[in-house]
């Protein structure tokens, strides 16, 4: 075993000994001590059972560049809070209302917009239901939808809309596309 682990061993068997309040009970407390005195002279032998299911480990992942993993997030131009709720309630209410007329013109069973509570609720009847709410504590938007499932779109500067950092997917443009999947009819949203 090696020094450091001795060194940690030895620590663990002292604040054990000396601490009443570790344990609710002398016997707990003496099994535990039992046990690691029995298993400190294996080697590789943690006296903590879980202690070897976990990695604390703090190294990059060395993901190659051109990874499909999330866009990396620019914190200098993170929104402030008024001008994400501007941004986030005008492209709520101008969805809500290209959904109200994209409604007239489907014939879907059960075809309803609904926005309460700042959520906005499409259901499209036996074809899923739509949901699409402010998260403010990360100013985005968050999306569940019943073909690509939860989404969370932040405010791209450069594009002036909302993006998907995992997929880059714009929120219009995925709309778009999944409604006409489902209804059969395009709409344009943006």
């Amino acid at each position: 075993m090696a020094m450091a682990s001795r060194l940690t061993l030895l620590r663990r068997i002292s604040k054990l000994l000396l601490s009443p309040s570790l344990s609710p009970s002398p016997p707990l407390r003496s099994s535990r001590l039992l046990f690691l005195l029995r298993n400190a002279s294996r080697t590789n032998v943690s006296p903590w059972p879980f202690a070897s299911s976990r990695s604390f480990c703090s190294d990059p992942l060395n993901l190659p560049q051109d990874s499909q993993g999330p866009a990396p997030i620019d914190y200098r131009s993170v929104l402030p809070e008024d001008e994400f709720h501007r941004l986030a309630n005008s492209t709520i209410h101008n969805l809500q209302e290209k959904l109200e007329e994209y409604g007239d013109i489907v014939e879907i069973d059960g075809f309803d917009v609904d926005y309460g509570n700042e959520v906005l609720t499409l259901k499209l009847g036996a074809l899923g239901t739509y949901v699409m709410n402010k998260q403010t504590p990360n100013r985005q938007i968050w999306l569940s939808s019943p073909i690509s499932g939860p989404s969370r779109f932040d405010w791209d500067h450069d594009t002036q809309a909302w993006v998907y950092r995992r997929t880059k997917a714009n929120l219009f443009k995925l709309l778009e596309s999944e409604l006409e999947q489902l209804c059969g009819e395009p709409v344009n949203l943006s």
